[in-house]
């Protein structure tokens, strides 16, 4: 555990200018899709995270051919040679990702069979898989269960199905979108959720070939193909490292430019930051108003000084506020005066890290009741979904182990607002979904150090 921490000095505020890059939760995905073409993909402004070390691994695993390209950033996947891996070598990678499931669909159409291990990720709430299994299952999949997973095969091919999903999950709407594209018919997906990174990936499938309409009312309708062609792709950039940043701006009393970060997908999320008091200037228009080629435009973030706002929140499906945004902004939250309330309807266990911010001496009660908004489905069993958060406090040093990605920068932001000395447990995991933060913290004037 010694080679995994960090000494966070606490106190400075953050000043300078971070790069985003393409999102991870877009990222993954198309590199899965690179498996149903019949020619190479180019993938690029890929970061330097986990998530695509992990699904690298699985596609060369599977005879994908994945090289560095030419620039920075730049992926190339050469799915001409795919073949089976072995089941001891596809769990070697699975605690470290859910990512396996989505590889079915695509292997599905190009082997006829594919295989689930037990499935890893960030301990947040079950998350269960039951609806992918059965949205396989209607398209035509077998499925025979086994001590260490699933075997999947397509003995009669798959084929298009009518599916509605209970809930507008991302990861569901992904597992149909990979599936469906070369199912023979026509797939009617209806409860989608419609996410900038699912809109993104359709964008990607729709350069390999795919036909895909998003209709009103979060349906989606697919077209199957008989073939698809590789891709060439800049993703969105990552809206939810952007808003990472300008959480911990907010909460160190800093100013950072987050270059890359896009106002078109983030408009929730700068309602919101805006409503607590913080300060925004969007630049993404720089390359017009300069005329200078090559220039990046992004959003800067700051605290314009004062006392920020207490406000009251829910999580939601796109294009409501992102579950992933919450615990960062809760650690800015600890900041404002009055009582802020934060009701999380997407993860019914992803409160567990304020824990770690009271003994910082933040004051945040959980309860299990539906707070501030609507009645969720959460609200009539026995989870801590919402938390109200009495400030603002002053924060103070502490150790801290990270229990998972989005909490684990929380955390961090925490350590660094909080005065004094902190120790943090378990950084690497930060690495999951946060390009090189170490050297980004740097940049910003932040004092840490490896022990």
């Amino acid at each position: 555990m010694t080679d995994d921490v960090l000494i966070v000095h606490g106190g400075t505020p953050l000043q300078g200018q971070i790069r985003v890059r393409g999102a991870k939760n877009l990222i993954s995905k198309a590199m899965v899709a690179a498996l149903l073409g019949e020619s190479p993909s180019r993938l690029f402004d890929v970061p330097e995270i986990r998530d695509v070390e992990v699904v690298r691994g699985l596609l060369e695993l599977h005879g994908v051919k994945v090289t560095d390209g030419a620039e920075d950033g730049e992926l190339v996947m050469d799915p001409t040679n795919v073949e089976s891996a072995s089941t001891d070598e596809i769990n070697v990678h699975a605690g470290s990702s859910r990512i396996p499931i989505l590889f079915c669909g695509p292997l599905l159409h190009r082997l006829g069979h594919a295989f689930i291990p037990d499935l890893g990720g960030c301990h947040i709430g079950p998350r269960p898989i039951d609806f992918h299994i059965q949205a396989l299952r209607e398209f035509g999949a077998v499925v025979d269960k086994s001590p260490e997973g699933m075997h999947l095969s397509a003995p009669n091919g798959l084929h298009g199905a009518k599916l509605e999903l209970p809930y507008p999950s991302v990861g569901a709407t992904e597992q149909v979108l990979l599936t469906a594209v070369r199912a023979e018919g026509v797939t009617e997906l209806r409860n989608a959720a419609i996410e900038p990174e699912i809109i993104d990936l359709i964008c990607v499938l729709q350069k390999m070939g795919a036909i895909i309409t998003v209709h009103t009312d979060r349906v989606i309708e697919i077209q199957g193909v008989p073939r698809l062609y590789g891709y060439e792709h800049k993703p969105i950039p990552d809206r939810i490292e952007a808003a990472s940043w300008a959480a911990a701006a907010l909460a160190t009393r800093g100013e950072i430019e987050v270059v890359g970060a896009r106002q078109a997908d983030m408009m929730t999320f700068l309602n919101v930051f805006r409503s607590i008091g913080g300060e925004l200037k969007i630049t993404d228009d720089r390359v017009a108003r300069d005329g200078v080629t090559g220039s990046e435009g992004g959003i800067k973030f700051w605290h314009p000084g004062g006392e920020l706002r207490a406000v009251a929140l829910e999580t939601d499906v796109h294009p409501g506020f992102m579950t992933d945004w919450q615990q960062p902004l809760v650690v800015a939250l600890t900041q404002a005066r009055g009582i802020s309330i934060m009701h999380e309807t997407v993860y019914e266990q992803r409160l567990g890290y304020t824990e770690a911010l009271n003994q910082m001496g933040a004051t945040i009660q959980v309860y299990r009741d539906c707070l501030g908004g609507t009645p969720c489905r959460f609200g009539r069993r026995n989870f801590m979904h919402s938390a109200v958060i009495a400030g603002p406090s002053k924060l103070h040093a502490a150790d801290l182990v990270i229990p998972d990605l989005r909490a684990g920068f929380a955390h961090l932001i925490a350590a660094l607002a909080a005065e004094g000395t902190s120790r943090v447990y378990g950084v690497d995991l930060i690495k999951r979904g946060y390009e090189d933060f170490e050297a980004k913290l740097a940049a910003l004037g932040a004092h840490v150090e490896r022990p």
